[in-house]
């Protein structure tokens, strides 16, 4: 561990917390490594937001009685903040990350916010992350990690879509056969395919993309893929309901 760094003190100090692709915190460029522990309790802050004392120490150190799991907690902090000072914020019984720690997963959050909601253009290079916290496997950790997983997604297929309707159409292919080949079974990334081809009038491409997703639905499931995405390739192929792409399997 990184003890004392003095300039931590200064009001303008940049403190950076990253946990895509594993952990990493630097104090005005400077890298600090905190005890497993700290790392931890770094990790459950930036994740969770303003917690309870007794909430962090529970999930932290569940495996121990309650006092010992306090206890833990507050040697934590301790050493936390005689490296860092002020990195965690106590009040009262509430733990917080210190207002100036930027957090890369937050950041990605915010994104993917803007990203949705159309106001952040497409912005893939800055959607593709890597995995949270890889080698860590901890109940809260699993949550998080599926949750950027499944925003991450919805943002990509967003930025597909937005690419399409601005004509960028190859952009828009490639950045959908990437939510396909990160799941393979997921429709609604298929459905963002088709979508792409149609619009750049691929007839032939959109129902080759539909019967591969159904090919791979029907053996892994015995389902057919649902009425919307099969509504999207009708209404620009009404003759498709008489080749292929509807034979029983």
């Amino acid at each position: 561990m990184v003890s004392n760094i003095s300039r931590a003190e200064e009001p303008n100090r940049t403190i950076r917390l990253e946990l895509l692709d594993g952990f990493r915190l630097e104090v005005n460029g400077i890298r600090v490594d905190p005890l497993a522990s700290a790392q931890r309790l770094l990790a459950f802050l930036a994740l969770q937001g303003p917690v309870v004392r007794a909430v962090a120490a529970g999930t932290l150190w569940g495996g121990v009685p309650e006092c010992q799991a306090l206890a833990s907690l507050r040697t934590t902090i301790w050493r936390v903040n005689r490296t860092v000072a002020g990195l965690v914020s106590v009040r009262q019984s509430q733990l917080a990350l210190a207002n100036s720690v930027r957090v890369d997963v937050v950041e990605l959050a915010d994104l993917v916010a803007l990203v949705l909601d159309g106001s952040q253009g497409t912005s893939v290079p800055r959607l593709r992350t890597g995995e949270l916290l890889p080698g860590w496997y901890e109940d809260w950790v699993l949550f998080e990690r599926e949750r950027l997983r499944q925003l991450r997604l919805h943002a990509l297929e967003a930025a597909a879509v937005q690419l399409a309707a601005r004509g960028s159409y190859s952009a828009a292919l490639e950045v959908a056969l990437e939510v396909v080949r990160a799941e393979p079974l997921r429709e609604s990334a298929h459905r963002v395919v088709i979508a792409v081809h149609l619009a750049e009038d691929n007839l032939i491409e959109a129902v080759r993309a539909y019967e591969r997703f159904r090919a791979l639905s029907l053996d892994q499931f015995g389902v057919e893929p649902s009425q919307r995405l099969m509504q999207l390739l009708y209404a620009r192929c009404p003759r498709v309901q008489h080749i292929s792409v509807l034979r029983e399997p």
